[in-house]
């Protein structure tokens, strides 16, 4: 059975609310305006200045990370909560910031090596207003289409309600199945924390797993449904069937919940995107944690190596710092780790293993981003309309996981007359791509893409960039939260508090998750340091 899932260009559209290649039959020479093969990882040297001209500074609270959760934490401490730490600092290894999100330009194209698009909640929208980027964001169609190939045929998924009982993916006794789970008609709850596979088939069935949640998990996750969690991938919806006995039950109590609940007003200066969208910035995600350092000035710091955190007889941590000018001590108040959980487990050994073996055992898989052009006539005529629309066409295959058209998603991503296209391969599922050289990569999505979207007698098609992240996304794996409330919790059992673990591997893997989470972190940095300015 062929499957696979045309993805949305965002890490939660509607369903988330809820090896060997084929030898082709010739070699394709790629061409490349400037081939881009980048292995991310690993520390640079850049410049930075020391502030009060010695070896040794002080600070309220030190972000270790200067990655999009870094960013963030610091701007909500400066913008929800001013008094808490006035003097942050926000530190990177490597000579700029924004972590895994990556901007390029060039002869025409712009394009994303790593998150290619957000959510606009309200907590992101929040962030780029206060960012300076009101007038630089753009939104993708909300009516943007999302498919899945099945049986060789391109079908849509549902995006509203109203759209259930059309949908072809799924057969009638698939979406009466379905029906019925979600009222409560199926299988009791284990008693055991679920996988993603085994919740979605007792609950809808197994259809609306093979057919819809297979393909997004490997789209959005990179990753396994019989491994992950669904309370910590998808906690949304494990939720609705804890709190009211059903999906079906559990939507009308959180439906009433929130009507009882007190209205707030919503902050004026937000935009209001219309219906389910995705959004970006005119010249790509990049300018999000760019505007944010432009606004922390001299609170960030690039090219900083920590290389050790201790605890201070007199409270507070001691980090020292390997920088451009020589080694520099940092002594703060708090600490908010945010790099990956393997690079904090290494930082946090000394003060407590068993923090650090928790943060040791969580997976992160690799994933290659390929960003291709065609032109515009390689598309099949049936499908060039749906293009001229900007509806969103992404796709994964059993190599590529996902295919974003960011050409036809945002304004001035391509040229006239070219479709810039950008591919996830690898995952979970897919390991072997770290043994795999850049003309395999982009030959492999390539020929995924002359199956199903691209004319097989196509041109080749214009190669702009091959990044490979060895390590990508975090797998909120079954027993993921356990493991980081054990690491949480022995920071502060063994006297380590106000050190706080942030980022995607504890917010969630979404770009929004980290803003949203950013907003959480710092809220429990300022009630931290309430309490320290008493002792």
């Amino acid at each position: 059975m062929e499957m696979s899932l045309l993805r949305p260009a965002t890490t939660q559209p509607f369903l988330s609310s809820f090896s060997k290649f084929q030898p082709t039959h010739r070699s394709r020479n790629y061409k490349s305006i400037k081939f881009r093969f980048t292995v991310a990882g690993g520390s640079a040297v850049g410049s930075s200045r020391i502030e009060g001209g010695g070896t040794t500074i002080t600070a309220d609270c030190v972000i270790v990370g200067g990655g999009i959760s870094g960013l963030c934490i610091a701007q909500a401490l400066s913008t929800k909560h001013p008094d808490a730490a006035p003097n942050v600092i926000v530190t990177e290894a490597k000579d700029r910031v924004g972590g895994n999100i990556i901007t390029r330009e060039e002869k025409g194209f712009l394009w994303e090596e790593g998150p290619n698009s957000f959510q606009p909640s309200d907590p992101m929208l929040t962030m780029v207003v206060d960012s300076g980027l009101k007038d630089e964001l753009v939104l993708g169609d909300p009516n943007a289409p999302r498919f899945v190939l099945w049986n060789g045929k391109l079908r849509p998924v549902p995006s509203k309600l109203t759209d259930l009982p059309f949908f072809d993916l799924m057969s009638i006794g698939g979406k009466i199945r379905a029906g019925l789970g979600a009222l409560g008609i199926r299988p009791p709850p284990p008693g055991r924390e679920e996988s993603v596979e085994e919740f979605v088939r007792r609950n809808l069935g197994d259809e609306v797993f093979e057919r819809l949640i297979e393909p997004f998990c490997s789209g959005v996750y990179a990753g396994d449904p019989s491994k992950l969690s669904m309370k910590a991938a998808f906690g949304k919806v494990w939720k609705l069937e804890e709190n009211g006995g059903s999906i079906i039950g559990g939507t009308f109590k959180a439906i009433q919940e929130r009507n009882k609940a007190p209205k707030t007003t919503r902050d004026p200066r937000l935009p209001k995107p219309k219906g389910q969208t995705v959004g970006s910035f005119r010249k790509g995600l990049t300018m999000l944690p760019e505007a944010i350092s432009a606004r922390l000035g001299s609170k960030v710091k690039v090219s900083w190596k920590l290389s050790s955190i201790t605890k201070l007889d007199s409270g507070g941590y001691n980090l020292t710092y390997e920088t451009p000018e020589g080694i520099v001590s940092v002594q703060s108040k708090s600490v908010v780790m945010t790099v990956p959980s393997h690079v904090a487990s290494s930082l946090l050994r000394p003060l407590s293993d068993t923090a650090a073996e928790a943060l040791s055992k969580l997976y992160y898989p690799p994933v290659a981003a390929v960003s291709t052009s065609y032109p515009k006539e390689a598309n099949p005529k049936r499908m060039l309309n749906r293009w001229r629309t900007k509806r969103v066409w992404p796709v994964a295959s059993t190599h590529t996981r996902r295919t974003i058209y960011s050409s036809s998603l945002f304004p001035n991503r391509a040229p006239p007359g070219r479709v810039l296209l950008l591919n996830y391969i690898g995952g979970a599922t897919n390991t072997g791509i770290l043994s795999k050289s850049e003309g395999e990569l982009v030959e492999a999505v390539d020929r995924d893409l002359r199956k199903m979207l691209i004319k097989p007698s196509s041109t080749d098609p214009l190669v702009l960039g091959v990044r490979v992240w060895p390590q990508a996304i975090p797998q909120f794996l079954i027993g993921h939260i356990d493991l980081v409330d054990a690491a949480k919790a022995s920071l502060s059992s063994s006297g380590h508090d106000g050190i706080f673990l942030g980022g995607n591997y504890v917010a969630g893997v979404a770009l929004g998750r980290c803003v949203e989470g950013a907003y959480e972190t710092a809220t429990e940095v300022n009630n931290f340091m309430s309490r320290y300015a008493y002792k």
